[in-house]
């Protein structure tokens, strides 16, 4: 019998859940609990699944989400997720089947990218993802920072940090997050239902909630410009020596002083002896707010955040560009979605990009211009991979003046 790839109905919904679970080593068995939760904010027209006899052997879900391009534009995506199939049914091109549909419908719809989070860093360059934006973990020696053990965990610089309660993030966390979002490129949107679950007022389905504590940062004029989220363990040694660990959930700052007064009081907590950072940028100023830098040590570093472009005149419209520079771009699309010849026109004040017959000064797969797009990767360092090919001398090097930024993209959100 042929397996059958489509959009699930209402009534599938517990077949696909069961699917997800067993496709991420999860207990295949689905509560009615949970069915009712996750009904609440799942979509099942944006839900694909493959059914072989009737039973769900591989599951595809999407939903809107926007993304910070470089210079604040929110670019409306096409957000990846619960991407699974069944060790039964591997190398069947079920996943195939089911992402390029999707993408076809993402475009049709209007969505200028797709995104998703790789669990496996091989699948999604072939479908035209590819790694946009990296993440760094620290796991911070407290004693070793440097800092005064005797210093209060206030700042010094007139402002001050406030333990408040979830309702609280709830009310400031959203205008904060976008007011982020128009400073530092590469963050993804967050809903209502984020806010819920960083809080608790939403289901995680990530094991038993856990009460974290939340500290904001108000500068010297009262405005917060600053929250972060953390739990703490506790473990004593033996010789009744405090060995917890603060691990950050989350951390947003809008100023360099409200991440240093947030990362300076967190390492200021009573009985914390390491703090584990949370997903970070890998340029994140943190070990340089320490005394001694050496004290925060990498533990994660890693791909994350991957950008299919679908939409290329766009895509490349949307974002600023520091340098003004003229680029002609011929892309490779095998689905067909991004693929032509392009000529860029990118200034500091505006930028236009259309279909041009010139000949190309860059040849590279829709990938590649994913990578490059938040202005993370380097064509130079593309080209010497063999995976870009300069159609002009230093046409690398001009693409790299034009896409690359100051600061890396952070996403710090999984999705």
């Amino acid at each position: 019998m042929a397996i059958d790839v489509r959009v699930i109905s209402e009534s599938e919904f517990p077949d696909w859940l069961r699917a997800v679970n067993t496709g991420f080593l999860r207990a295949p068995t689905v509560s009615e609990k949970d069915l009712e939760d996750r009904r609440t904010y799942l979509d099942p027209s944006r839900m694909r699944g493959a059914f072989d006899d009737g039973r769900c052997v591989a599951t595809y879900r999407t939903f809107p989400q926007e993304l910070t391009a470089v210079g604040g534009a929110r670019l409306p995506a096409n957000a990846v997720t619960g991407v699974t199939v069944s060790a039964t049914h591997r190398r069947r091109g079920l996943l195939s089947r089911m992402i390029n549909e999707d993408l076809a419908e993402a475009k049709e719809r209007g969505d200028v990218v797709s995104t998703l989070i790789a669990a496996e860093y091989p699948i999604y360059g072939r479908y035209g993802f590819g790694p946009a934006a990296w993440i760094t973990e620290w796991s911070v020696d407290v004693p070793r920072t440097g800092l005064d053990p005797r210093r209060s965990g206030q700042p010094d610089d007139g402002g001050r940090v406030d333990l408040v309660d979830g309702a609280e993030v709830r009310k400031l966390g959203p205008e904060l997050h976008d007011r982020l979002c128009s400073v530092r490129h590469g963050l993804i949107s967050r809903n209502e239902r984020w806010w819920q679950v960083l809080t608790g007022t939403a289901t995680s389905h990530g094991g038993p909630w856990v009460e974290p504590f939340h500290a904001v940062y108000r500068d010297a004029s009262g405005e917060v410009q600053g929250l972060l989220t953390y739990r703490a363990d506790e473990v004593w040694g033996d010789a009744k020596q405090p060995l917890n660990t603060a691990t950050v959930v989350d951390a947003i700052a809008v100023t360099p002083a409200a991440e240093r007064a947030l990362w300076r009081y967190v390492c200021s907590i009573d009985w914390i002896s390491t703090v584990r950072t949370g997903y970070r940028a890998p340029d994140d100023l943190l070990p340089f707010f320490l005394p001694d830098p050496r004290a925060a040590r990498i533990v994660t570093q890693a791909d994350f955040l991957w950008v299919r472009i679908l939409d290329t005149v766009r895509a490349l419209e949307s974002r600023t560009y520091a340098a003004s520079g003229t680029l002609v771009l011929d892309i490779h699309d095998r689905s067909s979605l991004a693929s032509g010849r392009y000529r860029l026109d990118a200034t500091p004040s505006g930028t236009t990009c259309a279909p041009t017959t010139e000949s190309p000064d860059l040849t590279l797969d829709v990938r590649e211009l994913g990578a490059l797009y938040l202005g993370d990767e380097s064509a130079v360092r593309l080209s010497a991979l063999g995976t870009v090919t300069e159609e002009k001398p230093g046409a690398a090097s001009r693409t790299d003046a034009l896409f690359r930024t100051s600061r890396r993209p952070w996403c710090p959100d999984i999705f």
